[in-house]
């Protein structure tokens, strides 16, 4: 599965997010100051060409959906930060976060136990 750059990724969060939309609805989505609409019609295609976006004409125009679930590009992501930056070790990744976000035991048994419900 390829990378996306920021704004691939910020257009495909809300394709995610409305499951089908045109051009127009995810430019509605998108915060101040809004991008142009060839800005965002040029990324939904290169999203298409990456394999990340389908699509079926409605009218004159193109409904888009996405093709990638977002839990299959958020585990790719996550191995990849974890290959890249902590040799491959998830209990190194979990070490740093917990260090540099000052998290207490309570709040890491809270996670495990959470870990723990949804293994059950």
């Amino acid at each position: 599965m390829k990378q996306l750059t920021k704004a691939e990724e910020d257009v495909m969060q809300i394709l995610w997010f409305l499951q089908k939309a045109n051009v127009k609805s995810i430019i509605e989505q998108i915060p101040e100051p809004k991008p142009a609409y060839n800005t965002v019609s040029t990324i939904v295609r290169i999203l298409e060409s990456k394999g990340f976006v389908g699509y079926e004409k409605q009218g004159k125009g193109h409904v888009y959906f996405p093709i990638v679930e977002k839990n299959d590009y958020s585990n790719q992501t996550i191995n990849k930060l974890v290959d890249n930056y902590f040799q491959g070790s998830f209990k190194s990744m979990v070490s740093f976060f917990v260090k540099k976000n000052d998290m207490n035991i309570k709040d890491l048994e809270a996670v495990l136990k959470e870990i723990n419900e949804k293994d059950s």
